[in-house]
């Protein structure tokens, strides 16, 4: 986790020009919710709001983003949940305009859970997991990956969302063993769906962003470098 992205964070990153702008990630089910009361008492941060109060709490956050500065671009928001039924409930959510599923955090609670990274073990559950989002949500749907996660082949993931009718995926293109994205990852999978592209990690200067567009992401997002609540490079020319 890169920090916690909230209605407060993003209303300081609105100046800068995002066009969208993403809450989360926040745990829809009871399991993601127990998962991530054991990630705070070992220290980490996270959310805790429980099942009953995230809807109201999410709208709420969304409408202080698009009160902020006149802010006209879009607000996603990144949930984790061992079933599609909360997130799909999110979805409802007026002022929302992308549901992202997070199939992408890596805490072992949250595995434990068959929650975020646990989703990419299985292709076809992920498919029948997204199909089901896409099927009875009205907004755009993502859904964040991570890449090169052992036993698991990205291109086939990326097809299983393909196939489900996301709109985004949102790729984190994690090299491990190195201090830098895994641009490879990104050109093999623009080659094999037909998927927006969100490149994402080491986004940390605006020549790694260009290298990540070069390599075939249509978009890219930005975490680390934003975590203090500014933008210490300028993108507006990339």
């Amino acid at each position: 986790m890169a920090g916690i992205t909230n209605g407060q964070f993003c209303s300081k990153m609105s100046i800068y020009g995002f066009d969208v702008l993403t809450i989360g990630g926040y745990n829809a089910d009871q399991n993601a919710i127990n998962a991530g009361l054991k990630i705070i008492e070992r220290g980490r941060p996270e959310f805790n709001i429980t099942e009953n109060e995230l809807y109201n709490h999410i709208e709420e956050e969304i409408k202080l983003i698009k009160s902020h500065n006149n802010y006209n671009g879009q607000v996603s928001v990144n949930l984790r949940s061992s079933s599609p039924k909360p997130i799909i409930e999110i979805s409802k959510i007026k002022e929302l305009d992308i549901i992202e599923i997070n199939a992408h955090c890596r805490q072992p609670e949250l595995i434990e859970s068959r929650c975020g990274q646990a989703l990419l073990e299985n292709p076809e559950i992920l498919y029948d997991f997204v199909s089901k989002v896409v099927k009875h949500c009205k907004k755009k749907v993502s859904v964040k990956i991570r890449a090169n996660v052992v036993g698991v082949d990205d291109i086939t993931i990326a097809k299983a969302i393909n196939d489900a009718g996301a709109d985004y995926i949102h790729v984190d293109a994690m090299k491990p063993g190195y201090d830098c994205a895994d641009f490879g990852v990104i050109k093999s999978i623009k080659s094999s769906v037909d998927l927006f592209i969100i490149g994402n990690n080491s986004i940390r200067d605006v020549e790694s962003a260009r290298q990540m567009f070069s390599s075939g992401a249509d978009g890219i997002s930005v975490a680390r470098a934003a975590i203090n609540g500014t933008l210490p490079f300028d993108l507006s020319g990339v």
